[in-house]
């Protein structure tokens, strides 16, 4: 037996963020659905869901049709079994992805992010699995007292510390 390693690019267009996770079962879609049309009026999502098994298709939902396609096209190109991609605008993931862990189907979350993504894909006789991601870039050093000063600043000025 042998294993096919493939990176898979995450496109992420400006102003959106991804998520990307592993679920179990074909009603993931709408729950993911309720969940996030539930967290913000505002949110504008999109959803596909890799089946793993009886039809295998690519499961969808969402409530804009931009951000469905991108989730198709990012599922399609991972094409591993029980993957869930998510597309969110006007939202950022720390607004949702304690409200997606809660979803009784989600098993895991890979990734949740805005910067440069590649997913690790092992590709094996029966089929594909997410092994990993590659979130951002490698660290230039360690912060320093400016860099320290503007990370509080900048927690503060988004409303995330008082």
């Amino acid at each position: 037996m042998s294993v096919k390693i493939d990176v898979v690019r995450v496109d992420i267009p400006e102003g959106t963020n991804v998520i990307i996770g592993q679920s179990h079962f074909i009603k993931t879609v709408e729950d993911l659905y309720e969940t996030l049309a539930s967290s913000s009026p505002t949110l504008k999502f999109g959803i596909a869901f890799c089946e793993a098994s009886g039809k295998r298709l690519i499961r969808w939902d969402g409530n804009d049709e931009d951000l469905i396609k991108k989730a198709q096209e990012t599922a399609m190109k991972i094409g591993a079994g029980h993957t869930f991609v998510i597309y969110i605008k006007n939202g950022y993931p720390i607004n949702v992805l304690n409200r997606i862990k809660n979803v009784e189907e989600v098993v895991r979350i890979f990734a949740a992010t805005a910067n440069p993504l590649q997913v690790l894909v092992a590709e094996t006789d029966q089929g594909r699995g997410v092994i990993g991601v590659v979130d951002g870039y490698t660290p230039l050093g360690i912060e320093g007292d400016a860099e320290i000063k503007e990370r509080k600043e900048l927690l503060r000025k988004f409303g995330y510390k008082r």
